[in-house]
């Protein structure tokens, strides 16, 4: 019972956000602080019925506290994984930009946007030199189709990556939306410029984090998908 109350327990701070219990900041909180303590617990509870249910030989009692070893050793996974495999280091950014000379810039959505607090204004060399040393990858999609086709397919792309349009402007060729994380639901925001290049056409795509100073190379992930997902 007390493993079932643990799952319980994690899965509301994880998907609090998603029900509009909190806002996705409280539940990364409460996973950093309670999780590795809620996994103790269990395994405690586990430990000890174990022994007791052995001594008493109750085999089905000693079989559900085995069980709660292991839902507690479960939980307790994502610490032992980070323990077992290198870390994986990103940098303190929160901006990237497949254009870091002069990134596409947002119109409607600005910096009284709900939950903001990072600013939409480009961060300049620093941020651009961290960027490529750790995304080298990122970069414009050369694209052979017009103008014209290449904006309806990354308002397709984005669209299929479930973002929420908040404007778009076929004759301007860009548009202005929303992400978001898929578990604790942190609002990003995108914008997506295209440039005619002879009949040919180029593809620009920045994504920024509202809160953050890092993100853990989530906005670069996103571009990266966008950029496969681009039918050239």
């Amino acid at each position: 019972m007390s493993a079932l109350f643990a799952v319980l327990a994690l899965g509301l701070m994880l998907f609090g956000a998603r029900f509009g219990l909190w806002e996705p900041i409280v539940g990364f909180g409460l996973i950093r602080t309670y999780m590795n303590p809620v996994a103790y617990g269990v395994i405690g509870l586990g430990v000890a019925g174990l022994i007791y249910q052995l001594v008493t030989r109750n085999r089905s009692g000693a079989v559900k506290a085995g069980v709660t070893c292991l839902v507690g050793v479960g939980i307790l996974a994502p610490m032992i994984y980070v323990q077992v495999q290198p870390s994986v280091s990103f940098p303190p950014i929160h901006d990237i930009t497949t254009d870091t000379g002069t990134p596409p810039v947002f119109i409607v959505l600005d910096d009284n946007r709900a939950g903001a607090k990072n600013t939409l204004v480009y961060g300049g060399p620093g941020v651009a030199t961290q960027q490529h040393k750790a995304y080298p990858d990122i970069a414009p999609i050369q694209s052979s189709k017009s103008a014209p086709a290449a904006f309806a397919e990354a308002l397709r792309v984005g669209k299929a990556m479930g973002w929420e349009i908040v404007a778009e402007d076929p004759s301007g060729l860009r548009f202005e939306a929303t992400a978001r994380t898929p578990i604790y639901r942190f609002v990003d925001d995108v914008v997506v410029v295209v440039t005619s290049v002879g009949s040919a056409s180029r593809i620009d795509i920045r994504s920024v984090s509202r809160i953050g100073r890092g993100d853990r190379g989530v906005n670069a992930a996103r571009i990266r998908e966008f950029m496969k997902a681009f039918e050239h």
